[in-house]
């Protein structure tokens, strides 16, 4: 009596070794396929991706209009504080500032209140 594999006949146990050794062939294959799927999403939506490098590049140009901005209101200020410096005041300057600042006005003058709405 022969001990019974599960199979019927001899080329049942064929076909089960031929899967076997189908399976190992493609198994390289498979692991490359999903390797290649992970570096795609990784590529695309992980933490160093492309849209990341686009997103990073939008805000340093955002940053760098910020600092132009900032740079000309420094610079304006400055020429303002080079005005104002003791021995060579400019005297519409302090006037303005005085104006704006304090809020002192001539007697004779009348003041219009803005809303700022």
């Amino acid at each position: 009596m022969t001990p019974r594999l599960g199979c019927d006949s001899l080329e049942d146990v064929k076909r089960l070794i031929e899967q076997k050794y189908i399976f190992r062939q493609n198994l390289i294959v498979v692991i490359g396929v999903c390797l290649s799927f992970y570096f795609c999403y990784h590529l695309i939506a992980g933490e160093r991706s492309y849209l990341r490098l686009i997103s990073l590049n939008s805000q340093i140009s955002t940053t760098e209009k910020q600092l132009e901005l900032a740079s000309t209101q420094r610079t304006g200020m400055e020429e303002k504080v080079v005005m104002m410096r003791p021995g060579s005041v400019n005297r519409d300057l302090l006037e303005e500032q005085a104006r704006s600042v304090l809020g002192f006005h001539y007697k004779d003058e009348k003041v219009l209140i803005k809303s700022t709405n």
